[in-house]
């Protein structure tokens, strides 16, 4: 597919740039993601317009689940624009596929709310689901994710996946405690899903 394209939108140029080159393709790249949006979007629909192709990819993961690329596909349907799925890695199924918790109902919440107070009342309304419940995180709010996750769940244990798919993929399983314990042993790098089990 990427090679019949006219054109790929990336995330990240050089990190698609890396997979181009590995598989010997050639067709030009450009960036699309979330500060520039606004303005790559209609230029890419502009290309579609004309009749050209364009391919939509990201650094790992799927494009448009908790990605910029869902205001992409909801413009070119809204065209009349065809959009073909290409089906790939994606954090969330493959963290259930490794996480060895129940996966046969569960529900994704993306990303938890910034603030504390927020996040707290999000965790409170996941757990009263009592369903599995994945989660993505930054390595620059994980630490405040599981306090908040250990606050409400308590001290299960719940699969903290990093990096999935990627160079440095690790899947761990432990309470929220041992968690913040080993990210405390050195710096936090990389993209976080977590996996916790329904809450008891």
């Amino acid at each position: 597919m990427l090679k019949e394209v006219s054109l790929i939108a990336c995330e990240d140029t050089r990190r698609t740039r890396g997979l181009l080159a590995h598989f010997d393709i050639h067709t030009p790249t450009v960036s699309y993601f979330e500060h520039n949006k606004l303005v790559r979007g209609p230029q890419l629909l502009t290309t579609l317009e004309e009749g050209r192709s364009v391919a939509l990819v990201t650094d790992a993961g799927t494009p448009g689940i908790s990605d910029p690329g869902f205001m992409l596909v909801r413009e070119a349907r809204t065209r009349g624009i065809a959009v073909v799925p290409v089906p790939g890695a994606a954090a969330l199924t493959a963290a259930l596929s490794a996480a060895g918790i129940p996966a046969d109902r569960f529900v994704f919440d993306g990303f938890l709310p910034v603030k504390p107070g927020k996040r707290l009342n999000r965790l409170k309304a996941l757990r009263a689901l009592e369903t599995t419940v994945v989660l993505y995180e930054s390595p620059h709010r994980i630490v405040a994710a599981l306090g908040a996750i250990r606050e409400v769940f308590g001290e299960l244990e719940l699969v903290l996946a990093r990096e999935l798919t990627k160079q440095f993929e690790e899947i761990v399983r432990a309470t929220a405690s041992a968690h913040l314990a080993r990210l405390a042993a050195g710096p936090i790098r990389g993209e976080f899903v977590l996996v916790i089990p329904a809450g008891r």
